[in-house]
């Protein structure tokens, strides 16, 4: 694809359909060639990633979703990758590239952008600028009278407010596939909402808030805008201030806006994969880089500490048969297994951070499924970094 100078019309990737199964592979890597996009600045110098002995994948086991027995390396090759980057002992002992795609090349990280948000919303809570326990219309009074009228940003946190919002992305007019032909991810209609704040007013009420946990993409968006608010800063700002500078990003991240300059938080930012190999590293240091608290250890450990009904919402949620004992805190999905419970960035088309204390690993997976959504793909995924941490961790 985007062969050929210009690229040729039958190669052509556009507004229309850089999100097309044979586009992908090319635009989550191109994203600010397609849609305006702000810069996330890093700092001067990048925290240097230890380097440890390179892991043998084929060695290791992973019994399949499929119930076939395979190896790593197999579901690596096998789920569409474009980079696997593993980190134990705080040492990077696996970076592969694959498809053309190259360590300095930003990669879009859809809803992984979710849990870099719901970090940022932590280091406002632990400064005193953001109540997670206030009302939204308390930040954002442009929603009072919409669906997100009474809901605390708690609700949001957790996605558990009762707005009307299907994330049903084989739908062409479900909310989430609206949503993004206003805030600019797709060509808009007449009578569309001119930018993503302008949709969020639109939105109804199905239910009541802090009801069942329904995956919700427009909840952080809500979120993105209260910070926003709060801090009285852009989003582009507040992840380089408050995030990619102290974490020592080696590379300026990326977030896509829309037509009014917004900053897309549910999943538009584009990053390198170290840098997300050192954001998973923060996280299982209890939000720690160089002995210095960057995302609060408390905002955490709440997270993974969840109140019972926290879990109790996840349980009654449809994600419970794929993800079971699972609950999804701060943004955070957490996903038990034999080798202990992982925090885990999720993003459609096969994004991932796994972070898993119980063995000390931090894995990154940036892919390009052809489908938003791949069962199999993610469930093998998630196995396989489970596997390859009890390998390494001696279990």
């Amino acid at each position: 694809m985007m062969y050929g100078f210009p690229p040729a019309k039958e190669s052509l990737i556009t507004l229309s359909t850089w999100q097309d199964p044979d586009s992908i592979h090319w635009s989550f890597q191109h994203v600010r060639e397609i849609i305006p996009s702000q810069v996330i600045p890093g700092p001067d110098h990048a925290r240097t990633l230890g380097q440890g002995e390179d892991v043998d994948l084929s060695t290791v086991p992973v019994k399949r979703l499929s119930g076939e027995e395979s190896s790593f390396v197999d579901v690596v090759d096998q789920t569409w990758t474009d980079a696997l980057l593993v980190v134990h002992g705080g040492r990077l002992v696996t970076e592969r590239y694959y498809g053309g795609f190259a360590p300095e090349t930003p990669h879009l990280l859809m809803s992984v952008s979710k849990s870099i948000v719901g970090c940022v919303a932590g280091v406002l809570a632990d400064r005193g600028v953001l109540d997670p326990s206030a009302p939204v219309e308390q930040y954002v009074d442009e929603v009072a009278e919409s669906g997100y009228g009474g809901a605390t940003v708690r609700d949001l946190l957790d996605m558990r407010t009762g707005v009307l919002f299907r994330e049903a992305y084989e739908e062409p007019e479900a909310e989430v596939r609206v949503m993004e032909r206003s805030m600019g991810w797709r060509p808009r209609l007449d009578g569309d909402p001119l930018g993503a704040y302008a949709y969020l007013a639109t939105l109804s009420r199905t239910s009541d808030h802090g009801g069942n946990f329904t995956y919700r993409s427009a909840d952080t968006d809500m979120l993105g805008w209260v910070c926003e608010r709060a801090a009285d800063v852009r989003m582009a700002a507040l992840v380089s201030e408050l995030l990619w500078q102290p974490l020592g990003a080696e590379a300026p991240a990326e977030i896509t806006c829309d037509a009014v300059g917004t900053g897309i938080h549910d999943g538009g930012i584009s990053a390198v994969a170290r840098d997300l190999a050192r954001f998973g590293q923060l996280l299982l240091d209890s939000g720690r880089v160089g002995g210095r608290d960057v995302v609060p250890p408390s905002w955490l450990a709440d997270a993974w500490n969840r109140p019972e009904d926290v879990r109790e919402a996840f349980a009654r949620s449809d994600n419970e048969p794929v993800l079971p004992g699972g609950w999804y805190r701060n943004q955070f999905w957490f996903v038990p297994s034999n080798a202990g419970v992982a925090l885990v960035c999720l993003g459609i088309h096969g994004q991932m951070v796994y972070v898993n204390p119980s063995t000390g690993l931090v894995g990154v997976k940036l892919s390009s499924w052809p489908t938003a959504q791949h069962t199999a793909s993610l469930v093998d995924t998630l196995r396989g970094f489970a596997a390859l941490g009890a390998r390494l961790s001696g279990d």
